[in-house]
């Protein structure tokens, strides 16, 4: 069993390394066993095709944080804040180590299309509608279009901060520092609220 599992991880690993530095379609599988020092039989063993990989690359770094966001949000009881409920959708991302996954992530944000094929329907539409839902609740002034909008920038806060936190201390002279991941959580969280409390835009409905 301890074989397995440990075949099972190095395949995993060596694919996400190789997608985010190459992408999906560039990476073969014999890159893969390559790279995983597995025989194509271990990749069929584990996965049966490529694409069931990929699924399993995304799913094993999507599905923690997910499900930390619902824990989050559920412990913040039947009338969250709007910081709360920003402090559940955004912590769990915002606290990952990025250093592994910010290639496949920039990988998969460079391509909108695999972006909605391989993450947002599978992995982030359930997220999406609770999080609105909350959202919603907690701004009943709101139209319905401008949570949308507004979370949407709120992914954008999270999104550029993984792929360029590592280089704001380089950009500030050190001013900018993201190693306090509480304290760098909080001041994201608050500019997003802000956002997110203010007037409606002309034409939201």
């Amino acid at each position: 069993m301890t074989e397995k599992i440990d075949t099972k991880s190095r395949i995993l690993d060596s694919a996400e390394k190789l997608f985010g530095m190459n992408g999906f379609d560039a990476t073969s599988l014999r890159d893969i066993t390559t790279a995983a020092d597995v025989n194509l039989a271990a990749i069929n063993y584990h996965f049966q095709t490529k694409d069931s990989l990929i699924d399993a690359i995304v799913a094993r770094r999507i599905e923690p944080v997910n499900k930390k966001r619902f824990e989050l949000l559920s412990a913040a009881g039947p009338n969250p804040t709007v910081e709360q409920i920003l402090t559940a959708f955004m912590a769990p991302v915002m606290q990952v180590k990025v250093d592994a996954v910010v290639p496949l992530i920039g990988r998969i944000l460079s391509n909108p299309e695999v972006f909605v094929e391989r993450v947002f329907h599978k992995h982030l539409a359930p997220v999406s509608q609770r999080f609105v839902e909350a959202l919603s609740k907690a701004l009943p002034d709101l139209p319905p279009s401008e949570i949308l909008w507004r979370l949407h920038f709120s992914v954008g806060v999270m999104t550029h901060t993984m792929l360029w936190g590592r280089i704001y201390p380089k950009i500030t002279n050190g001013v900018c520092d993201i190693s306090d991941r509480e304290a760098f959580v909080e001041r994201a969280v608050r500019f997003v609220a802000a956002g997110f409390r203010a007037p409606a835009s002309k034409g939201s409905d």
